[in-house]
């Protein structure tokens, strides 16, 4: 078994009684989303949220990596009121700091050209997130 294997199963074991029924990472730059589906002994699902930052200390040979990790475990219960309270976090810092651009966010130009899809009637401000379980 491979080390990334044997580090998966590590995890699963700790988590103990949560099973992980679906799992999407997200890379973005020094960090690693994690998102995964798990359910608890009541069969019940919740998404728990984690962030992974690969740390560096030191230099040289005396340098040694770490991986600073955060939690968050959101409800079904909860979903909608998080989704809201993100789209208005969101909204604010592109209010302030003006729309996000980047490989993922094209910009007025590349949005002229697309063909019109069937999100095509939600206003540039609108951030549509749909999260079926």
């Amino acid at each position: 078994m491979n080390k990334s294997m044997e580090d998966q199963n590590k995890n699963i074991m700790k988590e103990g009684d949560k099973e992980i029924v679906f799992s999407k990472t997200v890379k973005a730059g020094k960090r690693i989303y994690y998102l995964d589906v798990k359910k608890n002994r009541k069969e019940e699902m919740f998404l728990a949220i984690t962030e992974s930052k690969k740390v560096v200390s030191g230099e040289g040979n005396d340098s040694s990596v770490s991986f600073e990790k955060h939690k968050i475990f959101l409800y079904k219960e909860d979903f909608e009121k998080f989704m809201n309270g993100l789209h208005q976090a969101i909204q604010y810092i592109e209010h302030e700091q003006g729309p996000i651009l980047g490989e993922r966010h094209p910009n007025a130009h590349e949005m002229q050209e697309e063909p019109l899809s069937e999100n095509s009637h939600l206003s540039a401000d609108e951030i549509k997130i749909d999260i079926d379980f």
